[in-house]
């Protein structure tokens, strides 16, 4: 997989998500992110290798929530790259988060289905230039 600019990523997979995209097909008006963590974690995981999948848990306010980022260790320090966390209302916080063993996901076909989805469309997207 190509380097690509994070900045273009983000766009790209923004532009892509759908309820077909989205976690037991969420969808929200005015939150396209809804949803839409685990899969944009592992297209990011593609399209930078050397990222990990963070699971963690969010306190909104209201409800502890699941939640799946990135994390890239640079000069031994832990570099965060979450592009949904504008999901969550403004003021939630990480309680806690670990990262994900990538051998590991168990994902289910589903999962899979979702995650090629998004990545299929974010190519185009990138490519369309």
């Amino acid at each position: 997989m190509p380097k690509v600019d994070l900045l273009k990523l983000r766009e790209a997979l923004e532009a892509s998500w759908d309820s077909k995209t989205s976690f037991q097909n969420a969808v929200k008006e005015n939150n396209p992110a809804l949803g839409q963590c685990y899969p944009t974690s592992r297209v990011v995981q593609i399209f930078l290798p050397e990222a990990e999948i963070v699971e963690g848990q969010v306190w909104t306010g209201i409800s502890m929530e699941k939640h799946f980022w990135n994390v890239l260790k640079v000069d031994d320090e832990l570099i965060h790259i979450d592009f949904t966390w504008q999901q969550f209302p403004h003021g939630s916080i990480i309680k806690s988060y670990k990262i994900l063993d990538r051998n590991n996901l168990g994902d289910s076909q589903k999962t899979i289905d979702r995650v090629e989805l998004l990545k299929k469309r974010a190519l185009d997207y990138l490519n369309k230039d």
